[in-house]
């Protein structure tokens, strides 16, 4: 019988693994949210192409293209080049309307946001003079300063740089609520850590930015579900990190028909496991063989769960260490490793809430987190066949 101690440490331990990596780590990054003083330029001579890959956006398209021009750039300096992806709609005559440069692509096998920037950034390295090129999704609103933040970094070396990425519609209905939350933590809390830290902030497919130079040594040929984490994690690999943007940001709409948000939280859970499986070990084994911080923190993101899985197993373990402490109260310790847990787990979430645009009534929100945690389990289980399909974004689309 002396085995059974040492036998259920060793279960409670591999389950509890994945959340005390998951919590450990968030929690460092929670302390290192402090904002960011951006770097300060003068010049505004960098030309940039913005790139807006659409496909069927007629809807949203006008908004976004309205927000681009309120730039608080020299007009001069910036070109819009909008991608009509296997366009069905109006999308392309909306785009020369407002004056962009418009790419009609028509390709029913290779279809994706990877294919169409792919072909986009191809046209302006051939066609254009720009010295950078920022990617905008077509259902987002800018802030006016994101070309001058971008260029400010530009300036100061940097080959890759994301801005922070925010909701449009915080408070449609409870699961947008809940989702703003998720996004700060995920997109503020951790990107400022991670600035703060000197290594790579990510990707997040939406209000990036990308030198030239980087555009004709390492394009992003990237076309799987999660395209835009798995080119961070290459240009890591390649010892490039991204960085981030504090002061500039990109809002876009978050889908509130449970079709659409099925279908985009499902494609991203895919597509970042598949991530997993295939990076994971070639950053740790670099990180370790070259020492690389940059590799380690993209293996350490990677394999950071989401929130509602790490809750799932910190919740599981807990039952399962207060069974076993009814019968063996030194096991009472896991109890507490638990709790330790899951306190850094509601600072990181906390700390998220206080830098996203939601007031304190928001909080209530978060009761109604066990239902969240349950639709993601239950969407977990479902397959996804790994094909790209356009997010439905509301009841009309």
């Amino acid at each position: 019988m002396s085995f059974i101690v040492p036998a259920l440490n060793l279960v409670l331990l591999v389950l509890l693994l994945p959340a005390l990596l998951a919590c450990v780590y968030l929690l460092v990054l929670t302390l290192l949210s402090a904002p960011i003083r951006p770097p300060l330029n003068t010049k505004r001579t960098t030309r940039f192409d913005i790139l807006v890959p659409a496909h069927n956006e007629a809807l949203v398209l006008e908004r976004t293209l309205a927000s681009l021009q309120q730039l608080d750039w020299p007009k001069s300096n910036w070109r819009l080049v909008v991608i009509a992806d296997n366009c069905t709609d109006a999308t392309a005559e909306i785009a020369r309307k407002h004056g962009a440069t418009v790419l009609e692509r028509c390709n029913t096998t290779q279809r994706g946001k990877g294919y169409a920037l792919d072909y986009g950034i191809r046209h302006c390295l051939d066609s254009g003079q720009a010295d950078a090129f920022v990617v905008i999704d077509a259902d987002t609103e800018v802030s006016a300063n994101l070309l001058s933040s971008f260029a400010s970094r530009l300036t100061c070396g940097a080959d890759a740089i994301q801005a922070h990425y925010g909701v449009l519609n915080p408070d449609e209905s409870w699961r947008t609520r809940l989702m703003t939350i998720a996004y700060s933590a995920f997109h503020a809390v951790r990107s400022r850590g991670r600035e703060r830290l000197g290594v790579s902030c990510g990707l997040r497919g939406n209000g990036m930015c990308f030198s030239r130079h980087l555009m004709q040594t390492q394009p992003p040929e990237v076309y799987s579900l999660a395209e835009d984490v798995e080119y961070g994690v290459l240009l890591g690999l390649n010892n490039i990190r991204v960085h981030y943007a504090d002061e500039a940001q990109v809002l876009a709409e978050l889908p509130t028909s449970r079709q659409g948000t099925d279908s985009q939280r499902q494609r991203w859970e895919t597509g970042r496991f598949l991530l997993i499986c295939t990076y994971a070990p070639r950053l740790l084994r670099q990180a370790w063989q070259k020492r690389s911080a940059l590799c380690l923190d993209l293996a350490l993101d990677l394999l950071t769960l989401p929130l509602a899985y790490v809750v799932t197993s910190l919740v599981l373990t807990a039952f399962l260490a207060g069974a076993v402490s009814a019968i063996l109260p030194d096991m009472a310790v896991w109890l507490w490793g638990c709790l330790g847990l899951f306190s850094a787990l509601i600072l990181h979430v906390f700390r998220g809430w206080q830098l996203c645009p939601l007031g304190p009534s928001a909080l209530l929100t978060l009761l109604r987190v066990p239902f969240f945690i349950i639709w993601k389990l239950i969407l977990v289980m479902k397959r996804h066949d790994g094909r790209w399909i356009r997010t439905k974004r509301n009841d009309r689309q």
